[in-house]
């Protein structure tokens, strides 16, 4: 690795201490409904994003809660603080498209139809101001 490299690599890994973030991969379910859940929580704080979630009646609200709870041990693990006394709040939350299995439905006329079972990539980033 050249120093330039190696420099940028370290600057990188400072910057990632302060970042308390948490990802969800090949869930699987459509992005569009994962997207629904996402924009419901959005720059929330994390205690009403939690009451949200769990009181929601969309099936992908339960992931995107069980990621939202494994960001917050994240940032207990890298600050060494109690999530409780830190102002968490959900800075970023963004759903991209996953794989996607293609399968085949028969059709009238000896034809077919493609199917798409979509899935998605979830990640949740808190930021936190702490009480004083």
């Amino acid at each position: 690795m050249g120093a330039r490299k190696k420099i940028q690599a370290e600057n990188l890994k400072e910057a990632n201490k302060e970042v308390y973030s948490a990802q969800l991969r090949n869930c699987p379910t459509s992005p569009r409904k994962m997207r629904l859940v996402a924009d419901m929580i959005r720059g929330v704080q994390v205690e009403k994003a939690s009451f949200l979630l769990q009181f929601s009646k969309k099936e992908a609200a339960k992931r995107v809660e069980k990621l939202l709870w494994s960001a917050i041990n994240n940032y207990e693990q890298k600050s060494g603080n109690s999530w409780e006394s830190a102002n968490l709040s959900v800075k970023e939350i963004f759903v991209d498209s996953g794989r996607m299995l293609k399968r085949v439905q028969p059709a009238p006329q000896g034809r077919a139809h493609r199917i798409r079972k979509r899935s998605n990539h979830v990640t949740v980033v808190l930021e936190s101001t702490i009480k004083e």
